[in-house]
């Protein structure tokens, strides 16, 4: 019977991963000669020892559980043989910092972009309509579709209209501690780079949330208010919005792109839908084109608290400084103290096709998701919703839920986003191109017109994880630069924008 697809990341793993697309099968053998006891699903582990209750089960060089039985070596490691182990203590953590050296730099690199007055470069040029309270988002929903329809035609160099909608604003208590962070992320959002300065701001007039907390200090920032006197009736609501837009969309359309040095780019990096394989393929090839943006001079966001938790350690290790891996510790300290509250903590965090995708638990995803953070010394950390302050290699702190990391990092100051998916979803952002990487050929071919790429081929052998960086790298510039355009943008889907609120709702 013929050897089976499998992987072994490092040289201490006790298990090996199996990436034939049809899994393995009884009989078949490993590389190494370890007979499979039973057949085994595409992106789930062998053990390639006897393992018994109690032993650590090795993947990645790290201990991602211990088995909770008798182990044979062939055997199938379902999730329900792998016992989790506790998270890295962070009192304890040692704080030893091993930096990598300073990277080859890559100059040259340029793509085409939209500069605004604040120094930022867009990737898109976009007109959005920031509302301050849920109440008002039916008229904003309402004068984006109008002006998309009745204006949008005269303006052909303005690339949309969108609502940052949301819903937050009233009912809460604004002023406690942690309504900090939907305020800060809601101001940093209508400064994103790709609105180029133009987003105008819809309240109601008796909300909780001032529009004038939104502004940023910014006193040319128009504020339209649905309560003013001088509305007679719905028309003149979406009349007055729209007479604030004109001038808005008419100096967005004056705009050009024009040549900018990587170092301008902000990208950010998430997965979703993860599976097995994202921390052999894709995750990798995200961390490789990561690495050439920091080469280059640009800025890279990784970020899901949960995500990288168990994982700290390595982070902790790559901090350019002592301030920076503080900040590390300080962010996960903060989100334990949060799930706590809420009665959970990060094993909540794998879903049920996290784990039909061969993953044991959060601290095997936890291992697979860093790498998408490259190998570039880690310069900052930002706290919820802050905006970017430096280049490099960054980690905004976030929670994993996509629609909220993505809403985060957006407020954050991406201008385009990395997204890697095993299991699959239709995920996109309105405000930015989100480029989907497929880390399995499976999926890549089943969804051809959702994926933007396919990493699957580096577990195949097709390609090498270089070759797919480098294509990776390359695809992220022509997506900046207007040249492509993400299939999530060419079929219109876009997620709502979510809020993170830890704070109470009265």
């Amino acid at each position: 019977m013929s050897a089976v697809a499998a992987v072994v990341v490092h040289p201490a793993d006790t298990v090996a991963v199996v990436v034939a697309s049809v899994g393995g099968r009884a009989g078949q053998t490993l590389a190494d000669g370890t007979a499979l006891r039973e057949n085994v699903p595409l992106g789930h582990k062998v053990a390639l020892r006897d393992l018994a209750e109690g032993d650590p089960i090795v993947r990645y060089g790290e201990v991602i559980g211990r088995a909770a039985a008798a182990i044979p070596r062939g055997a199938w490691i379902s999730e329900a043989l792998v016992r989790m182990p506790p998270a890295p203590d962070l009192a304890a953590m040692p704080r030893t910092r091993r930096p990598p050296p300073p990277m080859e730099p890559l100059p040259g690199q340029t793509f085409e972009g939209f500069r605004n007055p604040d120094g930022s470069v867009g990737v898109k040029n976009v007109l959005a309509i920031s509302i301050s309270v849920q109440c008002v988002a039916g008229v904003a929903a309402h004068v984006v579709e109008r002006v998309k329809r009745e204006l949008l035609p005269r303006f052909p160099h303005v690339d949309d209209v969108v609502a940052l909608d949301h819903a937050y604003g009233c009912g809460v208590a604004i002023d406690a501690p942690d309504a900090q962070v939907p305020i800060r992320t809601l101001r940093n959002l209508a400064r994103n780079p790709n609105f180029g300065g133009e987003t105008l701001i819809l309240g109601l007039g008796c909300e909780k949330l001032l529009p004038e907390r939104l502004k940023d200090g910014d006193a040319t920032a128009d504020i339209v208010r649905l309560q003013d006197d001088a509305f007679d009736g719905f028309e003149a609501m979406v009349q007055g919005v729209i007479a604030a837009a004109l001038p808005r969309l008419e100096r967005l359309n004056a705009r050009r792109r024009e040549t900018c040095p990587v170092s301008d780019l902000v990208v950010g990096v998430q997965c979703g839908g993860s599976d097995a394989l994202s921390g052999l393929t894709a995750n990798p090839a995200v961390g490789f084109a990561a690495d050439l943006i920091v080469r280059a001079g640009g800025s890279v966001m990784f970020s899901e608290v949960t995500e990288v938790r168990d994982a700290i350690h390595l982070l902790v290790e790559r901090a350019a400084s002592d301030e920076v891996a503080e900040a590390l510790i300080r962010e996960m300290a903060w989100y334990d103290a949060y799930l706590a509250r809420g009665g959970a903590d990060r094993s909540a965090n794998t879903t049920p096709g996290n784990k039909s995708g061969g993953l044991a638990n959060i601290v095997e995803k936890a291992l697979g998701s860093v790498v998408k953070s490259g190998s570039a010394p880690i310069v900052d950390v930002l706290a919820p919703g802050e905006r970017i302050r430096t280049k490099g290699m960054i980690f905004a702190a976030t929670p994993a839920s996509d629609f909220i990391c993505g809403t985060q990092q957006l407020a954050s100051g991406i201008a385009l986003q990395v997204f890697t998916t095993g299991r699959g979803t239709p995920y996109g952002l309105a405000a930015a191109p989100v480029v989907k990487v497929a880390t399995n050929s499976t999926l890549a071919t089943r969804w051809r017109d959702l994926v933007d790429l396919d990493a699957g081929r580096i577990a195949t052998g097709e390609a090498s994880l270089a070759e797919v960086g480098w294509e990776l790298y390359r695809l992220i510039l022509d997506v900046a630069s207007g040249r492509k355009t993400v299939a999530a943008d060419r079929l219109g889907l876009h997620n709502g924008l979510a809020l993170f609120n830890p704070g109470p709702v009265t």
